[in-house]
């Protein structure tokens, strides 16, 4: 069972319903848009769902603990496929599903031809012949047809129009029935999805949720001619939300992130301004509630911590920063560090201390972990006799002060 979420905090969904071979694997899962954890459909199929279930998926979840190895279909509007807004990730494991309500017109099979020049595979969803998608037939990879509410009086015409491109697969949906299989079985199709063989499961997670201005302030700054690095990364580290979802990104396969990453630079660096720009696009478009003042003081506060002790421990500052602020904000996931190390691409030093407490940056840890819980006798046995106090005040003066700038730009 999934916890009410804390202050500051959010419970995020997407929905997985298994697309199955003919021998009954699960060769992809098709990513729907839940907006609770009991939802049984979706509720909504336009460009809010499909910005929540990119966002959820590669930010939130991870694609690796989504859908494994495995590919995935995911509902694209119109603004998707002409390009007005743009995918953040690449044509690896992901299939463009092409909506019956997308108006097929000239800027469709132009924004659709040129996304298959990139690599992306297109499936045309609840396919209809007459509606206009069969135009699509020569871009597409699958086609999928509704057995349950689909008129299935012209079966015979669409299968073999499908089957003129050697190189689509039908995808039987909407199976409910015995009946079903078997007309499956009897067509050929190559994939089936529906009811008699699995239900949609709900995926649900807790979120810190990010700062909307801190989003809007991100795309501005990165809509920029002279888009400023420095500038980038301190509003990235401003807000331990956008940290967390940068560190995701980096680590997702869509971008296809191979190394370890032990700072928020890295990971800026790694993923690249145009990735970012995408992801930021997608954020506004997903807009949710602030965290709270406070707790975002608190985790900076930490996190600033961290970095002005590392020195005295041969620890990289950067490094302790970023170990400082995911062991804030795993308090406030109500997870422990090492369940949030696991889910990002950390570099060996940084994980090792999240997990086990290990190394420089292990130490570091320790110093502020005993300080925060009131043991002064182990901060100076820890810290060379020194009183932390001074370097506390600092760290809450910082963190304050970038609050502060946060709520004089929102007045």
């Amino acid at each position: 069972m999934v916890p009410f979420p804390l202050p500051g905090t959010q419970l995020v969904h997407v929905g997985r319903q298994p697309i199955f071979d003919v021998r009954g694997d699960v060769v992809a899962y098709e990513l729907l848009f839940r907006g609770s954890m009991d939802a049984v459909e979706a509720g909504r199929r336009d460009t809010y769902a499909t910005s929540q279930v990119i966002v959820n998926t590669f930010t939130e979840f991870g694609i690796d603990e989504v859908v494994g190895d495995r590919t995935c279909f995911i509902n694209m509007t119109r603004e998707f496929l002409t390009g007005e807004l743009t995918l953040p990730f690449g044509p690896e494991h992901v299939v463009l599903e092409v909506l019956e309500s997308v108006d097929v017109d000239d800027e469709v099979i132009a924004g659709i031809t040129a996304l298959v020049g990139q690599g992306y595979r297109i499936a045309l969803d609840d396919f209809v012949w007459g509606s206009g998608h069969e135009r699509l037939l020569p871009l597409a990879s699958y086609v999928k047809l509704d057995l349950l509410q689909g008129d299935l009086s012209h079966l015979d015409e669409i299968v073999k129009a499908c089957r003129e491109f050697p190189d689509i697969q039908i995808v039987a949906e909407g199976l409910e029935t015995g009946e079903h299989l078997a007309l499956s079985n009897r067509y050929g199709f190559e994939l089936r999805q529906g009811y008699v063989l699995s239900r949609p499961q709900v995926l649900t997670a807790t979120s810190l949720t990010p700062s909307k201005l801190r989003r809007l302030e991100l795309l501005g700054e990165l809509s920029a001619a002279d888009a400023d690095l420095e500038k980038i990364l301190r509003i990235i580290a401003g807000d331990p939300a956008l940290t967390m979802r940068v560190l995701r990104a980096s680590n997702s396969a869509a971008v296809g992130a191979t190394s370890r990453v032990s700072s928020v630079r890295q990971a800026v660096v790694m993923l690249g301004l145009a990735h970012i720009r995408q992801w930021a696009m997608l954020m506004v478009v997903d807009d949710v509630a602030e965290a709270t003042e406070a707790q975002m003081a608190e985790a900076l506060t930490r996190a600033r911590l961290c970095e002005n002790v590392a020195p005295a421990f041969g620890a990289s500052a950067d490094a302790a920063f970023m170990a400082g602020l995911i062991t804030a904000v795993a308090g406030l996931l109500a997870m422990s560090p090492a369940a949030v190390a696991h889910q990002l691409p950390l570099s060996p030093e940084v994980a090792s201390a999240l997990e086990r407490g290990t190394g420089p940056l292990g130490q570091v840890l320790r110093v502020v972990n005993a300080y925060e819980r009131g043991d002064l006798s182990e901060v100076a046995a820890a810290y060379a006799g020194e009183d932390l106090s001074g370097t506390v005040m600092a760290a809450m003066r910082w963190s304050t002060m970038a609050v502060a700038a946060t709520q004089t730009a929102v007045a």
